[in-house]
């Protein structure tokens, strides 16, 4: 069973960058849909940002240009690369997959049903 993990949230400043990452376990490969999805307080979860089962990748408008996904196989792991923070983007952030969408460009992102625990992003004025 995919379980995971994220880590690499914290606090900043405007302006600041910040990595996180997405550790996955119970899976020997990673060519399946994935992405990152956001909820700040009081609000709706948003998703930021997908990786498709080929590797290809689309983003949301707000992270375009300041946000960066990829995946290592190697590894295990998904990485959101936020540069440009903006105190909007504080949010708790979460990993979530569906490892039945496997290969192909595209992903149904309302249909990822593993998630992981969240890992907070402040970013301050």
């Amino acid at each position: 069973q995919v379980q995971l993990a994220e880590s690499g949230g914290g606090s900043v400043q405007t302006g600041g960058s910040l990595t996180l990452s997405c550790a996955v376990s119970g899976s020997t490969y990673m060519n399946y849909c994935m992405g990152w999805f956001r909820q700040a307080p009081g609000k709706g979860r948003k998703g930021v940002a997908a990786i498709n089962g080929d590797g290809s990748t689309s983003y949301v408008d707000f992270a375009k240009g300041r946000f960066t996904v990829s995946r290592d196989g190697s590894k295990n792991i998904m990485v959101l690369q936020m540069n440009n923070l903006k105190p909007e983007d504080s949010a708790m952030y979460y990993c979530a997959a569906d490892p039945s969408q496997v290969g192909g460009d595209w992903c149904d992102l309302n249909a990822l049903n593993v998630w992981g625990q969240g890992t907070l992003v402040t970013v301050s004025a």
